[in-house]
Parts: structure tokens; C-alpha cells; sequence
């Protein structure tokens, strides 16, 4: 059973842009982005709280936003003015109701020209 679907990344040059999805089903709501890059533990992006508050990583701040849309149990990640170093598989993570923490697949998101 799939309970956080994400959506939206492959591959942009440099200084571009992108824009991940993650839609939770059920009583599963998503609430965070984190990413992995080969060889590197998976470090937080950007989270959002159920009323809107946010928290991102210093290395995304001022290119990176995070919003939700609660009538469709969807977390979204604009990114913008993409590096090289941006590139990493990024997950959707979220909570149940009781807690229980999930993560997405994961999507690629490559940044190379």
C-alpha cells in the first residue's frame, strides 16, 4: 500500500527549475522533503507544519519553498536556481494520525548541464 506519492523531478540544467509533489492517502499526512545524495546520509530539505509554518535547510534557504495544499493532503517543493549539489534522490516524508512516520519512493533529481 502506498501511502505518500511523490512526483516531479528529473533532470534540469543548472540555475533551473523544478517543482516536487507528494500527495498522502488515508489518514497519512506529508509534512517534509528530504534528500540523499550517493555516498551522503539523507539530510532534511524543508518541512511545513499543519498551519503553514516552515523550516529549511541553510544550504536551500532563499531558492527553495515549501507550501502544502490541506484540501488535497498534498506537500509541494519549488525549487529554484538549481546546483550541481542540489542533485539527490529526494523523499516525501509525512506522519499518521498515530504518529507513524512513512516515507515516498523517492524521486531523482538531477542537475547537470
Amino acid at each position: 500500500q502506498v501511502h505518500l506519492v511523490e512526483s516531479g523531478g528529473g533532470l534540469v540544467q543548472p540555475g533551473g527549475s523544478l517543482r516536487l509533489s507528494c500527495a498522502g492517502s488515508g489518514r497519512i499526512n506529508p509534512s517534509g522533503w528530504y534528500r540523499q545524495a550517493p555516498g551522503k546520509q539523507r539530510e532534511l530539505v524543508a518541512a511545513i507544519t499543519s498551519d503553514g509554518k516552515t523550516n529549511y535547510a541553510d544550504s536551500v534557504k532563499g531558492r527553495f519553498t515549501i507550501s502544502r495544499d490541506n484540501s488535497k493532503n498534498t506537500v509541494y517543493l519549488q525549487m529554484n536556481s538549481l546546483k550541481p549539489e542540489d542533485t539527490a534522490v529526494y523523499y516525501c516524508n509525512g506522519k499518521s494520525v498515530y504518529l507513524t512516520t512513512y516515507w515516498g519512493q523517492g524521486t531523482q533529481v538531477t542537475v547537470s548541464s
